[in-house]
């Protein structure tokens, strides 16, 4: 099946899925989100699929929100939870596992993908980077999801860093953020024999040891995600949130507004006053 901005392939007992916007470095919006989810759907119900791969076309893996479009404009999110908001990704919709074969740049929301990847491995050619705080918005989301493979350094450097905290590959390789790393030209051949490799097994069991260790994660993760999101909803009425965007659009540095933001309470027990006696 090919789609406007998604494209799926099946090959044997493993489903390709290429996003499909090369243009624009795979940026998504709404419409790619509505292919995406019914796809999803579709491969729920195929008792004989054993894996899905997911790819970008062209020279980018996916670049997140399309900058360059509505970003910045007025936004409507999906949902007011975080499962809402991330009903796009397969990773709660399929018993398969998810096999990520990132092939390019993969910035700020297409971090989402690896980070509900069950395997996620990359092309030498492969960079990741979070541009959220580049122009103007909060990462809420992504560094939360990616915290149970990713040491919290690693991600500060890449969440307060934006666009200049870009990494290689090879760098990505050793922080855990992917788990294998090969030539550009290998990865969609590694990638399918990874799925030939989980469909030798017993469906059953990959899909009963996969739901066990997915909800373990969301156990931990879920909380903070759904705080994540509520943050980078409140960033949207700050006027940082429209002139990021429109400064990118222009091509030009960005005007921020210099204020002096309360730091967010940290929970734990009350601390006691200083008594001089």
């Amino acid at each position: 099946m090919t789609t406007s901005l998604v494209n799926t392939r099946r090959e044997g007992t493993a489903l390709l899925v290429e996003l499909n916007n090369p243009d624009r470095l795979n940026a998504f919006g709404a419409a790619m989100f509505d292919e995406l989810e019914q796809i999803w759907k579709e491969a729920a119900s195929d008792p004989n699929l054993r894996a899905i791969i997911l790819t970008g076309a062209g020279r980018g893996f996916c670049s997140g929100a399309d900058v360059g479009g509505t970003l910045g404009r007025e936004r409507t999110p999906r949902g007011p939870s975080v499962d809402e908001e991330l009903s796009f990704l397969p990773g709660d919709h399929v018993a398969v596992p998810v096999i990520v074969a990132v092939n390019g740049v993969c910035a700020g929301g297409g971090l989402h993908f690896v980070a509900d990847g069950d395997i996620v491995i990359a092309s030498e050619s492969a960079s990741f980077l979070d541009p959220h705080v580049s122009v103007g918005q909060v990462t809420g989301i992504e560094p939360v999801s990616l915290s149970l493979r990713v040491a919290t350094p690693h991600l500060m450097r890449l969440a307060v860093l934006g666009r200049s905290g870009r990494l290689s590959a090879q760098q990505a390789l050793a922080i855990g953020l992917v788990s294998e790393v090969v030539e550009p030209g290998e990865l969609l051949a590694r990638a399918f024999a990874l799925a030939e490799q989980i469909a030798a097994n017993s469906p059953a069991a990959v899909a009963a040891s996969r739901a066990i260790l997915r909800q373990h994660a969301r156990r931990q993760l879920h909380e903070a995600m759904q705080d994540g999101w509520n943050a980078v909803q409140r960033q949207w009425r700050h006027p940082d949130s429209t002139e990021g965007p429109a400064a990118f659009r222009q091509k030009r540095a960005p005007e921020w507004v210099v204020d002096r933001p309360e730091p967010e309470p940290v929970e734990g027990p009350a601390r006691q006053p200083n008594r001089v006696t």
